[in-house]
């Protein structure tokens, strides 16, 4: 049996595949997409943490649709929805999600879970930002030390955030001292590592590739740190051979009681990578 969602979607959403793979439906489901590989554009950061590992298998399973994943920036993620390449997208930069929704691109966006950012570096910490709760002001100590801060640069959820937070600190990073990788957030993390530098990073990547690297968490805590995640559906009047009724499955899926769960007790040395935000989770 199916664990009960308070929201009603996911019921409606069983009912609508049931429906169209037997019966009358049958023929009606080859016109809705169920047929193939569902396609989900995401960031690299659920990819790098292992929680697509988790929360990806169970669905397969259980709705017999497969999931072929694309793990990319925000951005670029946004950009393979706007061409109809893929089904659906799970992303975290909320601005231009509205936007991608807005723009009529998107449908039926729903919160899925979410964590925050952090900005790490070596334990020597050269520039003086440990301890800070105000990545701003933390910015700028970087900027005056001309230490050595390596960017993603790839218009992805982290790199929009990062590029708010130079603003709101009024400056621009020293060129000599600020390096972008065009890369998803592990492997940034590895040149950071390497490069013993300053790296903007959301928790659950961090706390994944622990262990692997030896940078540490120095600021922490600032309210503009909050990383929310979204998944939205593609709007099938824009693209007609979107898997509409798939992607609506899949988005039943991660905010249903079952999803959210698979959600909250993903962790990584006892400590959780993500929170469910769709349906609330014992702790």
């Amino acid at each position: 049996m199916f664990a009960r969602d308070p929201t009603g979607l996911f019921v409606l959403i069983l009912f609508s595949i049931s429906f169209a793979l037997t019966g009358a439906g049958a023929e009606r489901a080859s016109g809705e997409g169920l047929a193939g590989p569902l396609r989900l554009a995401t960031t690299t950061s659920t990819e790098n943490s292992g929680l697509l590992a988790v929360l990806i298998p169970p669905f397969e399973k259980r709705f017999a649709i497969d999931v072929d994943v694309i793990a990319v920036g925000t951005g670029k993620a946004l950009k393979l929805g706007q061409n109809g390449d893929v089904d659906l997208v799970l992303v975290h930069a909320r601005q231009a999600e509205d936007a991608f929704v807005s723009e009529g691109w998107g449908v039926n966006r729903r919160d899925v879970m979410y964590n925050d950012f952090i900005i790490i570096g070596p334990a020597s910490d050269p520039a003086g930002i440990k301890g800070s709760t105000d990545a701003a002001k933390a910015l700028v100590k970087l900027a005056a030390a001309k230490a050595t801060f390596i960017s993603r640069g790839d218009d992805s959820g982290t790199h929009k955030k990062e590029l708010s937070l130079w603003n709101a600190a009024g400056i621009k990073p020293a060129s000599g001292a600020y390096l972008e990788t065009g890369q998803g957030m592990g492997q940034t993390l590895n040149i950071a590592d390497e490069k013993g530098a300053y790296c903007l990073v959301d928790r659950g990547t961090f706390l994944a590739y622990r262990g692997k690297i030896d940078l540490e968490i120095l600021v922490e805590g600032d309210k503009r740190l909050y990383n929310p995640y979204g998944i939205i559906a593609l709007n099938p009047a824009r693209h007609r051979h979107v898997k509409y009724l798939a992607a609506m499955a899949f988005i039943g899926w991660v905010t249903s009681v079952e999803g959210q769960k698979i959600i909250n007790d993903f962790r990584k040395d006892n400590k959780r990578l993500f929170h469910p935000m769709a349906v609330s989770a014992k702790k």
